[in-house]
């Protein structure tokens, strides 16, 4: 199973954000080059957890941003979720195609079990559980 980059890098960025909360609002700038991700792809990325209300963006010379609800109550499966990451994922494990009940690889019986663990520790992590410096690249 893979993420897509849009939900590695919006983990990553809230990950940061919340090892920094007791400091200044974290800037786009700052993100993009601390994170290694390209400024455009990040402020898209940004301007969805804003509307996903994961984030609070506050303008001006001091601005930047910062998390909108304690880092112990953003769960992965939430920012997933904003991303349609975990929602009806239907992708084949084996890269052929859409795999469900009625078209099934190879894998796809053996796969279910492991899906729905990852699934329940995407539920139950939050970011204050990742919380690291490990956010960098």
């Amino acid at each position: 199973m893979q993420l897509l980059n849009s939900s590695k890098y919006a983990i990553r960025i809230l990950g940061y954000i919340a090892n920094h909360e007791t400091q200044q609002l974290c800037s786009a700038k700052e993100l993009s080059e601390t994170l290694t991700i390209p400024y455009k792809f990040l402020t898209k990325i940004m301007m969805k957890l804003v509307n996903a209300d994961l984030i609070i963006s506050i303008r001006g010379r001091d601005g930047g941003y910062k998390l909108a609800k304690p880092a112990s109550s953003i769960t992965i499966i939430e920012i997933l979720n904003h991303f349609n990451e975990f929602s009806e994922q239907k992708q084949c494990i084996l890269g052929i195609g859409l795999c469900d009940s009625r078209k099934k690889c190879a894998l796809h019986d053996q796969w279910v079990k492991p899906k729905n663990m990852i699934k329940k520790m995407f539920e139950t992590t939050t970011l204050e559980d990742i919380s690291s410096d490990n956010f960098k690249q």
